[in-house]
């Protein structure tokens, strides 16, 4: 309790009646400390809520929160080529969170588990909230470079690709980190020695050349049949060709590897 003092001067009783004077300096005293008492009161019942309820809802541990983000991404990166780091930012020590007894990692859109991410994490009971954190996501492997100077038009044989290391999650999109990917295919622009692959450097060779003669191939439940024709367009691998029969009809087919050309009914 306050330790209270009341300080009544002389002059104060100089004339008039010291009894009506000092009652009404004790009057004031216990006014003060009726105050003060009922300060006291509140705040001593302020602290137990507060106690009850730290009591009742215990304060979340971000220590765990960082786990499971770490453990959510670890099981989102699986089958990643390479070595596969995770790393999960700091949540702010200053959020007040009620313990939770089911947290739930989620991807927000627009986010995906590739470099600087953004990772929400919510709880549900005891008591609901929602928080996002900052995690980073590195991915080191193997990847394509031109191993040398390669001309526009050219065709990519196994000797013009070479791999480097590094981190893809730091490069553009569309690299390419295996040979098969690349072979074959036709160099669209022209690039130096050391240049990052990517897709739309590099497209896809037809496999059907118009005017060339395909075998055009058609099966099924107890039937296979073949017959020759001529492209009308040329193809990509998967994608449909128009071949004339040698009767004049045309009909349609998927392009395949080695000027074959699969009808589908």
């Amino acid at each position: 309790m306050p330790n209270v003092k009341c300080h009544l001067p002389l002059q104060f009783f100089a004339n008039i009646s010291s009894k009506v004077r000092m009652r009404n300096a004790l009057l004031n005293c216990l006014m003060v400390l009726t105050v003060l008492l009922l300060g006291v009161s509140h705040t001593l019942h302020a602290a137990t809520n507060q106690a009850a309820l730290n009591k009742q809802y215990p304060k979340q541990d971000l220590s765990q929160l960082n786990a499971k983000v770490v453990e959510f991404l670890q099981t989102q990166t699986v089958g990643y080529p390479g070595k596969v780091t995770v790393q999960a930012g700091a949540i702010d020590p200053n959020l007040k969170l009620a313990q939770c007894q089911d947290v739930q990692v989620f991807l927000p859109a627009g986010s995906r588990p590739w470099g600087k991410t953004s990772i929400g994490i919510r709880c549900t009971t005891p008591s609901a909230w929602t928080i996002y954190a900052q995690a980073t996501v590195n991915v080191v492997a193997q990847y394509l470079v031109a191993a040398v100077p390669l001309a526009q038009g050219r065709v990519v044989i196994a000797e013009d690709l070479l791999f480097q290391s590094g981190d893809l999650t730091q490069l553009p999109a569309g690299i390419f980190t295996d040979v098969a990917q690349a072979q074959g295919r036709i160099v669209n622009i022209s690039m130096s020695a050391g240049t990052v692959l990517r897709q739309e450097m590099l497209k896809v060779s037809p496999v059907v050349q118009q005017g060339q003669t395909v075998m055009i191939t058609s099966s099924g439940k107890g039937f296979r049949v073949s017959a020759e024709g001529k492209a009308m367009t040329k193809a990509n691998e998967g994608q449909v060709v128009q071949v004339k029969v040698a009767s004049g009809q045309v009909v349609s087919g998927i392009a395949r590897p080695g000027g074959q050309v699969e009808v589908v009914f």
